[in-house]
C-alpha cells in the first residue's frame, strides 16, 4: 500500500498576493483556480509532481466557523502563527534568492532566515507567505 500527500491547505486572505508567492517566488505551477474575489480556492504544486497540491483557501470559510473564531483565525494569521509549511529543495541558496528577490519587489511577505546549518542536522531558511504562513526550505 502506498499513500501520498494529495494537497495541504493553507489560508490566503489575499489570493493574488499568494498566488504570486507559490507561483512566482517559488515556481509552483497553477492547478486550479475556483470561484472569485475573497472566495478563491487556488491550488498550485511542484513542476513534475501533479498528484501533489497545495489548495490556498479563504480563511474561515466554511460556514460551520463562528464570528469567533474567524476573528480567532484572523489574530493568528496577523501574528503568523496559524500554520506552517515545510519544503525542500535541491538548491536552497537559489530559492532563496528567487524569493527574497519577489518578496521585496512585491512587498508582500516576508525573509525570516537566511539560509542556514541548524543544530538538528537540516540546512534551511525561513519565510513568511503574503497570509502570514510560516514556510520553511531545507536543503536537500
Amino acid at each position: 500500500m502506498s499513500v501520498i500527500i494529495a494537497a495541504a491547505f493553507l489560508p490566503a486572505d489575499d489570493p493574488e498576493k499568494s498566488l504570486g508567492f507559490f507561483r512566482d517566488a517559488l515556481g509552483f505551477e497553477v492547478r486550479q483556480d475556483v470561484g472569485q474575489g475573497t472566495m478563491r480556492w487556488i491550488t498550485v504544486g511542484p513542476p513534475g509532481q501533479p498528484e501533489t497540491g497545495i489548495v490556498l483557501h479563504p480563511p474561515a470559510a466554511d460556514p460551520g466557523v463562528s464570528d469567533e473564531e474567524r476573528r480567532t483565525i484572523a489574530v493568528l494569521m496577523a501574528k503568523g502563527v496559524y500554520t506552517a509549511l515545510s519544503l525542500a529543495t535541491k538548491d536552497l541558496q537559489g530559492t532563496f534568492d528567487r524569493a527574497r528577490a519577489w518578496v521585496e519587489s512585491s512587498g508582500a511577505g516576508e525573509v525570516l532566515q537566511e539560509p542556514e546549518d541548524q543544530p538538528w542536522g537540516v540546512r534551511d531558511c525561513s519565510f513568511r507567505d503574503p497570509a502570514g504562513n510560516l514556510v520553511r526550505i531545507n536543503q536537500l
